[in-house]
């Protein structure tokens, strides 16, 4: 069985940020960070769906064995996805699309990754459709993460991604998962509300069995029920905040299949994601003694 299987398309990015620029396209996309930060912090079967084009194929193939990320089933497409993300000092971005890579379909995934304990959906851009979530529904018992990145970008004029997403369309992917992860921003799109304790809110009561909103160098918002966590992150310098919150998923679902309660792993995957924002690509140092080393830190500092 595997403890996780992401699905979503991985990206070769380009990063503009002020500390400086990639000199190539870089190995990225939610579902690709979740998974290397699930594996280096100790979950042993870890598996990824997508589609990249035949001009990556080989390098995200011989990428992933380098990693030990399994790939039961990659479809190559007529494009590799990826982004060319600017950031200004205060930590915001553009984005615009390099190139687009084809949806994963339910046929796409392989029966043997629906017994999965978690499976986690990472799309980048469009890639995943109601369809596909609501046939993992029905057809798988693992529990489904989601983080709706992708599902409220659009490609606006010359290329620039907005994020955009009718409330509707929102509610109903949210209703089939049991953790459902948004950034603040993308928070709002999905339910027009500012206010991250709010938002939070309302993804458990559309159906989501926890809502977490993430909030940069601000820490996150975690709800359950009634429960409200507030989780401060931990103070660094941020160089490239690229993958962050997937980093953060990735820790998050290895303590909750750890069975840890919600407090312990909130704070584990707070404390990972400030080691990736120290670092640009796939090449980060993420140790599980350094991760606990800032768990502590945070919990000192909050008391």
């Amino acid at each position: 069985m595997y403890d996780l299987v992401a699905i979503g398309n991985p990206v070769y990015d380009e990063i503009i940020t002020p500390y400086g620029c990639t000199s190539s396209r870089i190995l990225s996309g939610c579902s690709t960070n979740a998974c290397l930060a699930a594996k280096r912090l100790g979950l042993e079967r870890v598996a990824l769906i997508g589609c990249v084009g035949r001009n990556y194929e080989e390098k995200f193939k011989a990428d992933m064995a380098k990693y030990d990320i399994e790939l039961p089933f990659v479809k190559v497409s007529g494009e590799t996805g990826g982004f060319r993300l600017v950031y200004d000092h205060s930590g915001n971005r553009t984005l615009d699309v390099l190139g687009v890579a084809d949806k994963i379909l339910p046929d796409d995934i392989p029966r043997e990754c629906l017994d999965a304990k978690i499976v986690l959906l990472g799309p980048i851009l469009q890639e995943i459709d109601l369809g596909l979530v609501e046939f993992l529904r029905e057809k798988s018992k693992a529990e489904i993460f989601l983080d709706p990145q992708g599902i409220v970008r659009e490609i606006g004029e010359k290329g620039r991604i907005k994020e955009v997403c009718e409330r509707s369309r929102a509610e109903a992917f949210v209703r089939l998962v049991d953790i459902v992860k948004p950034n603040e921003h993308e928070a709002t799109t999905l339910t027009g509300i500012e206010d991250p304790y709010v938002s939070a809110r309302i993804l458990v009561e559309w159906g989501a069995k926890i809502g977490i909103v993430t909030l940069a160098e601000k820490g996150s918002i975690v709800y359950k029920r009634r429960n409200c966590l507030r989780i401060p992150a931990y103070k660094t310098i941020a160089k490239d905040p690229t993958g962050a919150g997937d980093t953060y998923a990735g820790a998050f679902i290895k303590r909750y299949l750890d069975g840890v309660n919600l407090l312990k792993a909130s704070l584990f995957a707070s404390a990972a994601a400030s080691i990736k924002v120290e670092y640009t690509g796939p090449d980060f140092p993420l140790e599980y003694g350094e991760v606990d080393r800032r768990v502590q830190k945070i919990w000192e500092s909050g008391r």
